[in-house]
């Protein structure tokens, strides 16, 4: 199967966006070349880009009380892994206390750290971090991936809490809501959403089905199309003709 994920909200939006950035910045410094350790670099530039807003901790601390306010009303109900909802009980309050020790926004602390930032406004210079133009960086890429990738954990250290915040709520909205088995005819298929406020679609495909989806929904309504993608990769105004069925959940916090 094939997952897709449209998120029906901006805040889900921004999660997703952030998960993302986090496992391709963890990819990146796992590896031992000094251009993965660039990207590496790139990729947390963009982190603290897409993490600014102000209210993202107060989100996710909100988010994950209100969880664990919801979860523990089915202590002692019959037919609840009693071992798995006190794991995620504990998960959820170690994620709270150290998100609730983090200081200003996302990436704040790096914003005084004046080497980090001359790469990143060189950066946004189309090869603009040449060696004759940053000789300081040159010579951090110059040092062993070891030394490299302990500056880096150093930098993302206090970011890591927030991280784990992200993971754990789409963990729990991910697995929140009822797969349903549908069908897709003619290319199409449409859901009344009848005034509910979902956070996140998620649409399992077969693997060996050559499509792509596209997703448009509101309050009211929810539409998908599948097109069948040319040699360049377009999947534009030509529909996938014969019905087929694929697994859809809406979920919601």
């Amino acid at each position: 199967m094939t997952t897709y994920e449209f998120p029906l909200n901006e805040r889900i939006r921004t999660l997703l966006r952030l998960e993302d950035l986090f496992a391709k910045f963890g990819f990146f410094m796992s590896q031992d070349h000094r251009l993965d350790h660039h990207t590496a670099l790139l990729t947390l530039f963009e982190i603290i880009e897409v993490g600014s807003r102000a209210d993202l901790k107060s989100d996710l601390l909100q988010e994950l009380d209100r969880q664990r306010a919801s979860l523990v009303q089915f202590r002692g109900h019959p037919g609840v892994d009693r071992h798995m909802l006190e794991d995620t009980l504990a998960s959820i309050d170690s994620t709270a206390t150290q998100l609730n020790q983090c200081n200003g926004r996302l990436g704040y602390h790096l914003r005084d750290n004046e080497f980090l930032m001359i790469i990143r406004s060189r950066c946004t210079i189309p090869g603009g971090v040449c060696e004759f133009d940053l000789p300081g960086y040159h010579r951090w890429q110059s040092r062993s991936a070891q030394a490299r990738r302990t500056d880096i954990e150093a930098w993302f250290e206090p970011m890591r809490p927030l991280a784990k915040a992200i993971e754990l709520v789409l963990k729990i909205l991910r697995h929140s809501g009822e797969m349903n088995v549908v069908i897709a005819e003619q290319g199409n298929y449409t859901q009344q959403m009848s005034g509910k406020t979902f956070q996140l679609l998620r649409v399992d495909l077969p693997s060996d089905l050559e499509v792509v989806p596209e997703f448009s929904a509101n309050k009211y309504m929810l539409w998908i199309r599948f097109n069948i993608p040319n040699a360049n990769g377009i999947s534009k105004n030509n529909p996938y003709l014969d019905a087929f069925e694929f697994k859809i959940r809406l979920c919601n916090l």
